[in-house]
């Protein structure tokens, strides 16, 4: 399969996409998220094709979903995206040298962003308004299960830019397989960086085979510790939002982590979770502890505490201290979101200040890892990495600044 005419177009709609005027992009943004409304059914029925073909049980069943109160929810967050000030054009940095050059750094679009992404149809809707707000054209490779919600979500935009006269090749959707995704990780000098968003296999094969830039997102392997200062009903609460809200997103509670001198609070901390039917896969400390006080309880496996489940399943893992459990992260956490339960500020700070992830929560559950939670408006993916964006990667995230310089004929001795 061969994608280049494909991918040229995109790089030249890319580029005219820069003198679109702020005011235009935030009203085509808006159009679109008015037109996910008015086309309720016709998204509703492509989505309910694409959910045939996949199980229930199926952890990725939620994620591709879509229903009236969802679509509400993107559309939104779109116009959320919508309000919030243009990326572009920010002097980040200027001087003048001693020679009276005058320089300054300004904000740019990358220029053409490619996303390899699941079963999320809400994914092309954030990507487009991150991306168009920012002056970025975009190549989107859904993945097979939500590929008739992708199509309709892309003609969709594709109605809009047209009544504004803009080219619809600054959005290309392509085809669902596996070649695809081959030729667009190769789009040298055609995409300049690729983002994936999906489990830690997909990232995997996006990193071990593109040939142009990648940013890592998505894969979460979240845990929180019950401190020994923690307070139960606090717990309760936030460990119930952090694992059952929705199961099969990347910032869901994977481990909690439990100090040993609370292990008589554990049933208390883990009732909530029955009410979901939550399996919990507890080390043999927490196994004692939740026997004949928990209904759906088996003994943890090593596997498990390395485990993003995307599912009604938690490990448990005792500790004897705070350095035990920030060891227990540094082995197993994959940097996206880890939380401490505690009312000893110290003990806080410090656990805050020796985890290594995008985001360390004190107190709060890690159900808000998320950009419109941050006031983001959307997000194109949540990253792990360290080298350029950590964490929700909205506009500012994707745009990248060159240097303008000027002079009055100044010249280098």
């Amino acid at each position: 399969m061969d994608l280049q005419e494909t991918f040229k177009r995109v790089r030249q709609a890319g580029r005219t996409l820069v003198g679109i005027s702020d005011e235009q992009r935030n009203q085509v943004i808006s159009d679109v998220a008015d037109a996910i409304l008015e086309n309720q059914e016709r998204m509703l029925k492509a989505n309910a094709e694409d959910l045939k073909r996949m199980e229930k049980s199926n952890p990725l069943y939620d994620r591709l979903q879509l229903n009236e109160q969802r679509l509400e929810a993107i559309a939104g967050d779109m116009r959320k995206v919508a309000t919030l000030p243009s990326p572009l054009g920010r002097i980040t940095r200027q001087k003048t040298l001693d020679n009276g050059l005058r320089l300054y750094r300004v904000s740019v679009p990358f220029g053409v962003i490619g996303i390899v992404y699941e079963a999320r149809p809400n994914v092309t809707f954030d990507v487009f308004s991150l991306c168009f707000k920012s002056g970025n054209a975009c190549v989107l490779k859904g993945g097979k299960d939500a590929d008739n919600s992708n199509r309709v979500a892309v003609d969709i935009v594709h109605e809009v830019l047209k009544k504004h006269h803009i080219s619809t090749d600054a959005v290309a959707l392509l085809p669902a397989t596996h070649e695809a995704t081959g030729e667009m990780l190769n789009a040298v000098g055609y995409i300049d960086v690729c983002i994936p968003r999906g489990g830690r296999k997909l990232i995997d094969f996006v990193r071990n085979t593109a040939r142009i830039p990648v940013i890592e997102t998505g894969a979460g392997v979240v845990n929180t510790y019950f401190d020994k200062e923690g307070n139960v009903e606090m717990g309760k609460a936030i460990i119930k939002n952090a694992k059952t809200r929705r199961v099969s997103v990347c910032n869901a509670l994977d481990c909690l982590i439990i100090h040993q001198d609370r292990l008589a609070d554990l049933p208390a901390l883990c009732k909530p979770l029955a009410e979901k039917h939550v399996t919990i896969y507890a080390d043999e400390q927490a196994l004692q502890a939740l026997h004949n006080h928990y209904p759906y309880l088996e003994p943890a496996s090593e596997d498990c505490f390395g485990m993003e489940f995307m599912d009604y399943k938690m490990a448990i893992k005792t500790v004897a201290s705070l350095d035990e459990a920030l060891e227990h992260i540094s082995q197993y956490g994959s940097g996206h979101s880890e939380c401490i339960i505690t009312m000893d500020k110290d003990a806080a700070h410090k656990f805050q200040a020796n985890v290594d992830a995008a985001c360390v929560y004190w107190n709060a559950p890690t159900s808000f890892t998320d950009g419109a939670q941050f006031g983001l408006g959307a997000e194109i993916g949540i990253s792990t990495q360290k080298l350029g964006p950590r964490g929700p990667m909205a506009l500012e995230e994707i745009t990248t600044y060159k240097w303008i310089i000027e002079g009055e004929g100044q010249t280098r001795p």
